[in-house]
């Protein structure tokens, strides 16, 4: 019997996460100090609502890796179905949250177990940046570098602790700032995943920075100038880490969403990579424009503030059948691994 689910709801989580927010100050703004403390208490009560949704319905298990780029451990979350199939008996999804300052929201929980009824195991990584775990890994960001390693890594963690994962079956999904890491890990690693899914992604550092504002963003995304210098002064850096200029490299079938009134990734943003992937990798990839759904970036994820049941919009279903549709035919959840024994 599944125990009684009482959520911390989607939008007060959300809130608690706002701790980057810029002020007027004399007419400038500036930066607020990070309050890590109480980025703490959100992670811990977040974990305890994992938990509590999982309580008979998927396994939950929250644990750490260390990233391939060699300097610093991840914390991650596992869900695997409640009654597992055996060895390599399940693909699994490599799950990666938005935000450049997020973690693994609440407003996934429907998802995941969708996820994991399917079949699907599912890694959720706490990439470099997130919040929840103390000033070191927080300043640890590296928007577009590192922070995918600490993505890919994910999956020898799967085949390497998780018997029951079928390494020829893993794919990666994200959204937004994940959708990015999504795109770039794929593009950077085109044998690791199977099949990948991105929706309202960022594409193109040179467009983003240019409509939000080139110093404030950079300051947002690189505090620490890794990048070195602003896209006129690294362009190299810039494009590296813009997946639309490297989507040449894309070998395994992709899934993007977006939507024309996205106030985030603005669709101007979004349809060069449309475009791109229709006219140059239109044998691998499918995409979606939607026209004005509920919600704009957030269409897909948003759930009831009580339940975090989802809104059940005609966008929101389209936009799940379509991808659960993809993931499902390359990934094959339904059925254990039948091929013969190598050994």
């Amino acid at each position: 019997m599944t125990a009684p689910f009482t959520p911390i709801t989607a939008l007060a989580a959300f809130s608690l996460t706002i701790l980057l927010t810029t002020a007027p100050v004399a007419g400038q703004f500036t930066q607020r100090a990070p309050d890590f403390d109480r980025m703490l208490q959100q992670q811990t009560e977040t974990d305890r609502t994992w938990r509590t949704a999982s309580d008979g319905v998927m396994q939950f298990e929250k644990i750490t890796y260390r990233s391939r780029a060699g300097d610093l451990d991840i914390p991650a979350v596992v869900f695997q179905p409640l009654t597992p199939r055996g060895a390599k008996g399940h693909p699994a999804l490599v799950w990666v949250h938005e935000n450049i300052r997020g973690h693994l929201y609440e407003h996934y929980i429907p998802y995941i177990r969708e996820a994991t009824a399917k079949g699907y195991v599912v890694i959720a990584p706490e990439y470099r940046g997130s919040i929840g775990y103390g000033k070191a890994f927080y300043d640890a960001i590296d928007y577009g570098g590192t922070e995918v390693d600490d993505v890919v890594t994910a999956v020898e963690v799967l085949k390497n602790r998780y018997a029951i994962v079928d390494p020829a079956r893993i794919g990666i999904i994200g959204w937004s700032h994940g959708g990015m890491i999504t795109l770039l890990s794929i593009l950077r690693n085109p044998s690791t995943f199977k099949a990948a899914v991105a929706m309202v992604s960022v594409t193109n550092l040179f467009q983003r920075l240019a409509w939000k504002g080139v110093e404030r963003q950079h300051d947002l995304i690189d505090p620490a100038n890794r990048y070195g210098g602003l896209p006129s002064e690294r362009q190299d850096v810039y494009k590296d880490r813009s997946p639309l200029y490297n989507i040449d490299k894309l070998q395994i079938p992709l899934f993007v969403g977006v939507t024309r009134n996205d106030q985030d990734v603005n669709i101007e943003e979004d349809m060069q990579l449309v475009d791109a992937l229709r006219s140059r990798k239109s044998q691998l990839a499918e995409t979606m424009v939607y026209d004005n759904p509920p919600g704009g970036h957030t269409f897909d994820r948003r759930v009831d503030s009580k339940t975090l049941q989802p809104e059940n919009t005609r966008e929101q279903r389209d936009s799940w059948n379509r991808v659960w549709t993809f993931l499902d035919w390359n990934l094959d959840p339904f059925h254990a691994d039948m091929r013969p024994s190598t050994r």
